[in-house]
């Protein structure tokens, strides 16, 4: 599945906890790291076990579990390891964290995805290596929080300054077939501002994008969905595509524009992001 939204919901808030099911995200991380103070760290465990185990939950959960550096790492995984959940997101994402992370889930054949949280600036420029240290790696998470921290850069709402860091997280994830997942807008009373941020990271490549306010998901949903425009013509390219081979032509236009291989891999995406790919399809490109 392909996540628009995933949601942070903070273990040690049992209210939260009880309505994230109903928030509208794709997906939901619940944390056990920067949200749960050192003092709360066994409580937390406890209260997600309790909700997990005793409520049947319908969102895909995913668990923030506490750096590799942390004395949390193992004691979060071994609480979490029996649990219905997802997966796991790996904070401060790099080489010798995901070695150890695959290591463990594979001593205890577990099949949870990974999702890698990349905030440092080792992290990212290491970030492909990162991801081809497990096989179940599902996508790249960009924490620009804690990464201008590391670079010493000034946080803006514009994100300028995490142009770079951006385009180095979806060119990593594109090259592993993964998911490219945004950082947080962290401004939860500025719409228009969601929506400008969420809109550059889309167009850069990003796949979805991580929140931190309910009131965020219905917006970032819409923005990374296809529109009617360009579902109706993803299908007009896919129905070319039908008519060209039917009639033994190598290319063929639309509106003027010449259909090449990008263009239609392209309309294939916006079918299946949509819900109304065809397996058909598959058979127009062999």
């Amino acid at each position: 599945m392909n996540y628009r939204t995933l949601l942070f919901i903070p273990g040690n808030n049992p209210g939260m906890l009880l309505n994230s099911d109903i928030l509208g995200a794709d997906g939901l991380i619940i944390d056990l790291e920067d949200a749960v103070a050192l003092t709360e760290k066994d409580a937390a465990r406890i209260l997600v076990r309790e909700y997990l185990t005793t409520f049947d939950t319908k969102t895909d959960i995913f668990i923030r579990i506490n750096p590799l550096d942390s004395p949390y790492f193992y004691e979060d995984l071994e609480a979490i390891k029996d649990l219905d959940i997802k997966g796991i997101v790996l904070p401060k994402a790099g080489i010798e964290p995901m070695e150890k992370l695959d290591a463990y889930l594979k001593e205890n054949k577990l099949d949870f995805d990974i999702i890698a949280l990349v905030e440092t600036a080792l992290g990212l420029e290491l970030s492909l290596d990162i991801v081809q240290k497990s096989d179940q790696v599902i996508g790249i998470f960009l924490g620009a929080e804690d990464l201008t921290l590391d670079l010493g850069a000034k946080r803006t709402k514009e994100s300028n300054e995490i142009a770079y860091a951006r385009s180095r997280i979806i060119a990593a994830s594109k090259a592993m077939g993964i998911q490219a997942i945004d950082t947080p807008f962290t401004d939860t009373d500025d719409m228009e501002g969601l929506r400008i941020d969420t809109l550059n990271a889309k167009d850069l490549g990003m796949t979805g994008k991580a929140v931190i306010s309910p009131r965020h998901v219905e917006d970032i949903n819409i923005a990374f969905s296809p529109s009617e425009g360009e579902i109706n013509y993803a299908v007009r390219v896919m129905e070319g595509v039908k008519v060209a081979n039917e009639k033994g032509l190598g290319a063929f236009s639309i509106e003027g524009k010449m259909i090449d291989k990008p263009i239609i891999l392209r309309a294939l995406n916006t079918l299946k992001l949509s819900g109304n790919y065809k397996e058909e399809y598959d058979e127009l490109l062999k």
